[in-house]
């Protein structure tokens, strides 16, 4: 299974990735698009 991130759709050969949980899910985001989760900012 490929690994990508929920919110920009990069895949894990492209960037580095962190689990987490977004709306009860468990989901991978990676270090570009964190600050935007954490932030709040889409």
């Amino acid at each position: 299974m490929e690994i990508k991130c929920f919110i920009c759709g990069t895949s894990e050969k492209e960037k580095v990735y962190l689990p987490c949980i977004h709306e009860s899910v468990e989901k991978f985001v990676c270090v570009r698009c964190l600050p935007m989760l954490i932030h709040g900012v889409h």
